[in-house]
C-alpha cells in the first residue's frame, strides 16, 4: 500500500483497473470506494483525491475505456489492404466488446450523475461510438477504393449496422451470458458478402 503523502504512479488507470477486478469478481454491489482502492493496494482516500465520487470515478471509467478503443480504431483506415476485410473488421469489434465489461457502462448508466456526465462528455466531442463509426466508415471507403468493396456499397450504413450491432451485444451481454463473438463474426461475415465487389 502507498504510505501516506507518496505520489502513486498511473494513479487513473491502477485505480481503474481496481475497479474492473472488483466488478468482476464480486458485482456491481461490492463496487465501493474503500473496495476500489483496497484492491488497488493504495491508500483510502485516494479515489476522492482525484475524483468528486464514485459518479465522477464511474464516469471517467467509462469514459477512458471508449478513447482508448477509438484509439484502436483510428489505425483501421491505415490497414485497408491488409488481410482481409473480414478480419480487419472482426479486430475491431472485438476490440470494442472487450473495451468496457457491460456491468461497467450498465452500472454507470444507472446512476443518474455518472449518467449525465458521460451524455455531456459525448455531446462535447469525447471519442465515443460515432467516433467509431467514423473511423469504420473511413477504413470500408479506403477498402472501396481498392476494390475491395464494391464501389455502390452505403460504407457508413455498414459501419452503423456494425456498431449499433457491436453497442447492442454489449449491453446486453453479461457474465452468464453466452459470448457474442460468432454473432459478431456471422455479422461481419453478411455485411461484407453484401458489400463485395461483383465478378
Amino acid at each position: 500500500m502507498s504510505p501516506r503523502g507518496i505520489a502513486t504512479p498511473d494513479v487513473r488507470e491502477r485505480l481503474f483497473a481496481a475497479a474492473e477486478r472488483v466488478l468482476e469478481s464480486s458485482g456491481p454491489v461490492a463496487l465501493t470506494s474503500r473496495a476500489i482502492t483496497g484492491e488497488a493496494g493504495c491508500a483510502k482516500g485516494l479515489l476522492h483525491a482525484h475524483f468528486a465520487g464514485l459518479d465522477e470515478f464511474l464516469a471517467e471509467l467509462v469514459l477512458d475505456r471508449f478513447a482508448r478503443t477509438a484509439r484502436q480504431a483510428e489505425a483501421l483506415p491505415g490497414r485497408a489492404g491488409e488481410g482481409t476485410v473480414t478480419e480487419n473488421l472482426v479486430a475491431v469489434s472485438q476490440s470494442l466488446l472487450t473495451s468496457t465489461a457491460p456491468v461497467i457502462t450498465g452500472l454507470a448508466l444507472t446512476r443518474a450523475d455518472a449518467a449525465v456526465r458521460i451524455r455531456e462528455a459525448l455531446a462535447a466531442g469525447a471519442p465515443g461510438f460515432t467516433a467509431l463509426q467514423d473511423s469504420i466508415a473511413a477504413y470500408l471507403e479506403a477498402e472501396r477504393r481498392l476494390g475491395r468493396i464494391a464501389d455502390g456499397a452505403d460504407v457508413s450504413a455498414l459501419a452503423l449496422a456494425l456498431v449499433g450491432t457491436v453497442h447492442h451485444l454489449r449491453m446486453t451481454t453479461w457474465a452468464d451470458a453466452p459470448a457474442p463473438t460468432d454473432q459478431v463474426e456471422s455479422l461481419v461475415a453478411l455485411l461484407v458478402g453484401a458489400a463485395a465487389p461483383r465478378s
